[in-house]
């Protein structure tokens, strides 16, 4: 074990060294170093004080110095500090199975106070309410052993994006203008396209999936995807699309649009889903749990997405709806269309659309371990320079627990003895 240990903290030593180099700066070096280990050390509080209490507790006042400006007003980039990270995991994640998916979320991180660049009343998924929060948007690589962050960006909504008091006050880049999430999504989908990255299916929950620009611009981008949509998604049923457009009678422009009639017309996709035989459902098992064998019904078949395509003069292209209905539920409970390939098996098509669950695995340890919401500075550039940092030190942790002997947690990593009576400030989350 102690072989281990040491081999362990020589991978990190030259994983910070990686991570400084593509930084450009040699002055970086420390305390990226020193932050990193404050958030991979064991304790409640991942705020810089208590960390450089931990780190060096015999010089507290100059290494919160010097990790408060490197991550809160230190020029460097996050870009190149995520790709060292993302190719660090990946390293290992490829040892057990290619990359499965590439999966679009979001992360809530509570917070109180209105001073915070990006807070707002919004919906929070940490806390399942609208309650005041900061949300970013992330991209995850993961196959069914791990996955890793490799995109992190805030949500700004549009009261932050068109107060330039405030943008000013958080040191928000003039470039930075109001985005959707999904907008933000994609742009962050064409800087990973932009590099050697395997491809792999876009999974994303319905708050992706019911945007039909969104579809669009994965498939527009030759992304396939496996994305949630709401019960009302408007779907044509198997076998049926749009009518032509009507004959010319020879007055008037010729009409091009498609049409729709009081009989002939699309179903939402509850009604699509309740209207299934029940030849049509079949239970399958996804993976396996902490109590157990994941397991439900589910059904697929080949339909056409509906949205305003009386507007359009070529249907939709055809597309897998897959539905799960749990035995003792009366309606069905969750939705997606797919883009991948018409001979996928159904339980294939499942195991796809279900790994998103990975990714909720991340945000809640980088959360609850590494410190991702404990970042008390109120900027733009610290609250992206503190998430990114997170990221680095799970990615890490991560690529570790994959080899044969994973460290739990990493054995090399000591706190220094704290001197008798010292107790650091490690304020609660601040606004």
């Amino acid at each position: 074990m102690a072989k281990h240990d040491a081999s362990a903290a020589s991978r990190f030593d030259e994983y910070v060294k990686r991570i400084a180099a593509a930084l450009n700066h040699a002055d970086r070096l420390e305390p990226l170093r020193a932050y990193l280990t404050g958030l991979l050390l064991p304790g409640d509080r991942k705020s810089v004080e208590p960390m450089a209490a931990k780190i060096d507790p015999r010089h507290v006042s100059s290494r919160h110095q010097s990790m408060h400006h490197f991550v809160a007003s230190a020029p460097w980039d996050t870009q190149a500090a995520l790709a060292i990270a993302r190719d660090h995991a990946l390293a290992q994640m490829e040892r057990h199975a290619p990359i499965a998916v590439w999966v679009i979320d979001d992360t809530g991180i509570p917070k109180k106070g209105t001073h915070s660049v990006g807070v707002a009343r919004q919906y929070c998924g940490a806390l399942g309410k609208t309650d005041n929060c900061q949300v970013v948007v992330t991209v995850s690589l993961a196959n069914t052993t791990m996955s890793v962050p490799c995109a992190y960006r805030l949500y700004l909504n549009e009261g932050w994006s068109r107060d330039q008091k405030r943008r000013q006050k958080a040191g928000v880049p003039k470039e930075i203008a109001f985005s959707t999430k999904w907008e933000i999504a994609l742009s962050a989908l064409d800087s990973l396209l932009a590099e050697d990255i395997p491809h792999a299916p876009v999974v994303a929950d319905a708050g992706y999936g019911v945007v039909t620009a969104f579809r669009e611009g994965l498939t527009k981008r030759r992304l396939s995807y496996a994305v949630g949509i709401s019960a009302e998604t408007g779907l044509w049923p198997p076998g049926m699309e749009p009518l032509a457009p009507k004959k010319w009678s020879g007055r008037g422009r010729p009409t091009k649009r498609l049409r729709r009639t009081a009989r002939h017309h699309p179903l939402s996709a509850i009604e699509l889903a309740l209207s299934l035989p029940k030849k049509s459902w079949r239970i399958v098992r996804w993976r396996e749990g902490t109590k157990g064998t994941m397991q439900s019904r589910f059904a697929a078949v080949i339909v056409r997405p509906a949205h305003d395509d009386d507007q359009l003069s070529e249907p939709r292209e055809p597309e897998w709806f897959l539905v799960e209905w749990p035995s003792g539920e009366n309606k069905p409970t969750k939705y997606w269309l797919s883009t991948v390939p018409a001979h996928i098996s159904l339980d294939d098509l499942v195991r796809l659309a279900k790994l998103r669950w990975r990714i909720e695995r991340d945000y809640e340890e980088m959360k609850s371990e590494l410190g991702l919401h404990h970042y008390e500075g109120r900027s733009w550039l610290g609250f992206h320079h503190h998430g990114v940092l997170c990221i680095a030190a799970y990615a890490f942790l991560a690529a570790e627990r994959a080899r044969l002997s994973p460290p739990e947690p990493l054995a090399f990593l000591n706190p220094a003895r704290v001197p008798q009576g010292f107790k650091p400030r490690g304020a609660p989350v601040a606004s």
